[in-house]
């Protein structure tokens, strides 16, 4: 019994090539690569790409479902990219753009310099708040997790590199 899952709609911006278990995506924001595991079965017909495999085994199944996540976020990414926003919450942390590199002040004794990686490009829209921006999901959310790392937040006062919108459980400080 094949196990299939709910097809992807691959919107008309969007050129999908199939080549074996290789699946290129073009869109407007580039183009993009993504390898399928061996074991699972592609099937791409007008508008729609769908997965399947021929066993049924725990494994199959699961590779199934994220082999299906992955190309959808390989489509998402050529037609509308991926962004992830950070927000510097201290006296005097400051981020600033210089070049290819990311400027950062973080109460340290000396300015971290972060290289900004090819296929990722990043902003700064205010002195404290940091945006990245990419065609690949992981690489995205890789450096802004490489940029929270240097100086993440403390739950005393909160000061540090957080995500935009996230939650810091505050603690109590010690008492007399």
């Amino acid at each position: 019994m094949a196990r299939v899952l709910n097809p992807i709609d691959v919107p008309s911006t969007v050129t999908l090539d199939v080549k074996g278990q290789t699946v290129t995506a073009k869109g407007s924001k580039g183009s993009f690569e993504q390898v399928v595991h061996p074991s699972v079965q592609i099937h791409q017909e007008e508008g729609k790409i769908r997965f399947s495999s021929a066993s049924d085994d725990k494994a199959t199944i699961a590779m199934i479902g994220t082999m299906r996540s992955l190309v959808a976020n390989v489509i998402q990414g050529v037609s509308e990219g991926f962004e992830k926003k950070l927000e510097l919450v201290g006296v005097g942390y400051r981020a600033s753009m210089q070049g290819k590199a990311l400027n950062l002040t973080l109460g340290f004794s000396h300015p971290v310099v972060f290289e900004v990686p090819a296929g990722v490009t990043i902003e700064c829209p205010s002195q404290t708040q940091v945006t990245i921006n990419g065609i690949d999901k992981q690489q995205v959310g890789q450096v802004a997790a490489d940029i929270r790392a240097y100086r993440p937040p403390e739950p005393y006062k909160g000061k540090g590199v957080r995500y935009a919108g996230e939650h810091i459980i505050r603690k109590e400080a010690k008492k007399k």
